[in-house]
């Protein structure tokens, strides 16, 4: 199985289990086009990590396969090669993991409000060298939703952790919500979500989440807007209804603040294989980074001693590698291992392929 390590290893998605319903975009992804919402409105890629899930904790769920070899988990995988994997440097910084998790969000109805920890959050309450920060990649909206899809992203001004706790002790939701920045969001579009900052995801969206490789998810909605009962510890990640509270920063923003902090601005410049979109970079958070290759050539490429991620989000074009080649289309999940030699992606003028190339934490 080492050989694995020194070329392209497509890997298969895994559809996990939350609160919310959803995942009817994400079965027509699969070609599913009678797909239906259900409580399984997520597609795990690259995955390590484990879901998190109250009365499901004996359910293994959201450790991604190899499709080649489907009885092999990526984990497992990555803990018996993981320099030539991860990378040197980055194991002697962050360990045996990736440091990043990636979903595709897919939401019927209104995630519930919440917030997860930021590193030094994660440590202190639950021992953990990640945290939770994310970001939203827009990669599609429902039309057929009686409003135009939209995320609740940080407090406005004034807001206070008193008032916080009172509207959760109340559950109250329209108070909450009506405390929170509302965006109106459009595909393409890519929003920073630090630790420590209070959001949901509305409606009707459909999104590229890039993350911290954490299920930790401190919600303060008991009930789901579809009336699906929340356990406590799925509230609370076990750390009481009252010391979840200091997951939260108390800090608000007007509208306009907010969507100039947090909605990346992208980067474009032309190569010679077609356009490189810088979405978000390492000044922005050390957590992760991730561009867009808009590929109408040949793109050569090689690990160089850092993993990376490739996601492909649309048109046709073909991977070859020094001993196999694939033909791409949507949705295909390919993880590059450090110790990857070089490989091609190609595609044309007339067809371009876009791809996205996400990478773990900073060294």
């Amino acid at each position: 199985m080492k050989k694995l390590t020194k070329e392209p290893i497509k890997l298969t998605g895994e559809r996990v289990w939350r609160t919310y319903i959803g995942g009817r975009e994400i079965g027509k992804l699969h070609g599913n086009f009678q797909a239906e919402d259900n409580h399984f409105p997520e597609e795990w890629m690259y995955s390590m990590t484990q879901a998190r899930n109250a009365g499901r904790e004996e359910i293994e769920e959201g450790l991604c396969k190899l499709e080649e070899f489907p009885e092999i988990s990526f984990k497992a995988l990555v803990e018996k090669y993981p320099e030539e994997m991860l990378g040197k440097s980055h194991v002697e910084r962050w360990g045996n993991s990736t440091g990043v998790l990636i979903k595709i969000i897919d939401s019927l109805e209104r995630l519930t409000i919440q917030v997860h920890p930021n590193k030094i959050k994660a440590e202190k309450l639950f021992h953990s060298q990640f945290g939770k920060t994310e970001s939203w990649h827009i990669l599609n909206t429902r039309n057929d939703m009686e409003e135009k899809p939209c995320i609740y992203l940080g407090f406005k001004e004034g807001i206070d952790e008193k008032q916080w706790k009172t509207c959760f002790e109340t559950q109250n939701i329209k108070e909450m919500l009506s405390l929170l920045n509302r965006i109106e969001v459009q595909p393409g579009e890519t929003y920073l979500v630090n630790g420590g900052v209070p959001h949901a995801i509305g409606r009707g969206c459909m999104i590229i989440e890039v993350q911290e490789p954490t299920d930790y998810t401190i919600r303060v909605e008991k009930i789901t807007p579809s009336g699906f009962e929340i356990a406590d510890s799925m509230c609370h990640q076990g750390l009481g209804f009252e010391k979840m509270f200091e997951c939260f920063e108390y800090q608000g923003m007007t509208l306009d603040e907010v969507k100039a902090k947090y909605c990346m601005q992208v980067k474009e410049m032309r190569t010679e294989f077609g356009i490189k979109q810088q979405i978000i970079n390492y000044q922005e958070t050390p957590c992760f980074q991730f561009e867009k290759l808009i590929i109408n050539e040949k793109c050569h490429l090689k690990g160089a001693d850092v993993f990376s991620c490739l996601y492909v989000l649309s048109g046709d074009g073909v991977l070859e590698s020094p001993t196999k080649k694939y033909t791409l289309k949507r949705n295909d999940q390919f993880f590059i291992p450090a110790a990857s030699d070089e490989y091609m992606i190609g595609a044309s003028m007339e067809n371009p392929i876009s791809v996205l190339m996400i990478r773990g934490p900073k060294v």
